[in-house]
């Protein structure tokens, strides 16, 4: 019996890494006018950041369920085991759906045997623990060992967002229109967290250089082992920013292992382009830390 490991678009993974790892894609939803696509198949972050800097406001929703009950059918008639990590409950119905579809499955598939973990994670923080779960299974462990240490991954990863411009958040709802405004006239950057699996604002500083440095100061106080992890950085379609923060974070931790992805739609299209986002544990789990 095998283990077949389900992902969503929302981890910010490429499209290249779900074909190479066998990872089965549960691809969310992006509409732009009358269009509707299918995040990472019909549509790139790439082409969500240029729509938006010609004015246009995407907009996301959960991944297909007609879908996901064809890939959970295929599941159960293959007999074997399944994992999904699904994107945060509090940022998408997918997980909610997910669950749904999986105890619909089982009224015609008694035996039907898939896990859901709702990682509470967005963009490559929840990539970050996907990549665990698919790594332990090449070594491989059984599902109840990488279920285990894929939601210590899960409950332990921080994630650290900046904005360029606090408009897109105010547009998607994230900040009062008067709060970008003033934002947008003062130079303020907002320095966001996810606590319980939401946005959070966590400070407002003035300037990048003043951000970035506060970002290596929030790793410090929250991070551990950081020179023994993968640290996970995303950005807006603006690389050379992620390689500024990537060597701020060298130098100052030690750091070696690194994965720099593009922020994917759905999140892309809420946080704009020049969107940055840092991701790391801040607890390693006895496997790291022996």
């Amino acid at each position: 019996m095998s283990l077949q490991i389900f992902a969503d678009s929302a981890s910010d993974l490429p499209l290249d890494y779900f074909k190479d790892n066998n990872v089965t894609l549960l691809p969310l939803r992006v509409h732009i006018g009358e269009e509707e696509y299918d995040d990472l198949v019909t549509i790139s972050s790439k082409q969500v950041f240029d729509e938006i800097r010609n004015g246009k406001h995407p907009k996301t929703s959960q991944a297909s369920p007609k879908y996901m009950e064809e890939v959970f059918a295929e599941l159960a008639q293959s007999g074997n085991q399944g994992l999904y990590i699904a994107f945060s409950s509090e940022l998408s119905g997918t997980y909610q759906t997910a669950v749904m579809v999986r105890e619909q499955m089982k009224e015609e598939y008694p035996a039907f045997d898939l896990v859901i973990i709702d990682s509470k994670s967005a963009s490559l923080g929840y990539g970050l623990c996907v990549q665990r779960a698919v790594e332990l299974a090449g070594q491989g462990m059984s599902r109840d060992e990488i279920v285990n240490e894929t939601e210590f991954y899960c409950q332990h990863m921080e994630h650290l967002f900046t904005v360029e411009d606090l408009d897109y958040l105010a547009k998607g709802g994230r900040v009062t229109k008067a709060s970008a405004f003033i934002g947008g006239l003062l130079n303020i950057k907002p320095l966001l967290h996810v606590e319980g699996g939401k946005l959070v604002p966590l400070e407002k500083l003035r300037g990048k250089k003043k951000l970035l440095k506060r970002i290596i100061e929030v790793m410090k106080e929250r991070g551990a082992g950081l020179d023994q992890q993968v640290i996970g950085i995303s950005h807006g379609d603006d690389e050379a920013l992620a390689e500024e923060m990537k060597a701020m974070i060298k130098e100052e931790f030690g750091s070696n292992s690194f994965y720099i992805g593009i922020i994917g739609s759905v999140v892309g299209a809420h946080a704009g382009p020049g969107t940055l986002a840092i991701f790391f544990l801040n607890k390693l789990p006895d496997s790291i830390s022996e």
